[in-house]
């Protein structure tokens, strides 16, 4: 890559690893880093309603330069046209389970806080709104995106990395 895209976009399946992706691209690039999980999630667990949240990603995609780690279809129109890169995490299913599985085990037992203040328990993770089950239902969907929009990118330019070293290697190069 000859220069580093002014907004970039973090794509995969739950679990993924979009958040660290996003966060280490933003520390290479001093691109402002923006969490879709900040934006969609309040405190409490309470869903950020569909009007804000296409208002406050309007405001990231406004400005100049910056790193979001996802777009959501709700919101997708207002993302994608001010993209430069999208960068599209299409690993195994049994890596972003495992990653994600792991993950949410771990902050159950140590209760560390997420978006706004956000803590996930074991009740969560054992219920019908589980991220775990979020990834059963989404993942195929998801995947089909990456690819779709690898083989015929919807306006911005699309990179698709399908291993860890293959994503280390490429932000290496920026």
């Amino acid at each position: 890559m000859t220069s580093t895209p002014d907004r970039i976009v973090v794509y995969g399946v739950t679990g993924s690893g979009k958040s660290t992706l996003a966060a280490r691209i933003a520390e290479r690039t001093g691109l402002p880093y923006h969490s879709a999980d900040d934006i969609c999630w309040q405190p409490g667990w309470v869903g950020t309603p569909d009007d804000e949240q296409r208002r406050l990603v309007a405001e990231v995609c406004g400005e100049p330069r910056w790193v979001l780690d996802a777009v959501y279809s709700k919101w997708q129109d207002v993302v994608l046209p001010r993209a430069e890169l999208i960068v599209g995490l299409d690993y195994p299913r049994w890596l972003s389970l495992s990653r994600l599985v792991r993950r949410t085990f771990v902050r159950a037992v140590t209760r560390r806080r997420i978006c706004n203040g956000n803590v996930e328990s074991f009740r969560q993770v054992f219920s019908t709104d589980s991220i775990i089950r979020w990834h059963f239902a989404s993942f195929a969907r998801k995947r089909d995106r990456i690819r779709a929009w690898a083989a015929e990118p919807p306006g911005p330019a699309v990179v698709r990395l399908t291993s860890p070293g293959e994503t280390r290697r490429w932000l290496e190069t920026l």
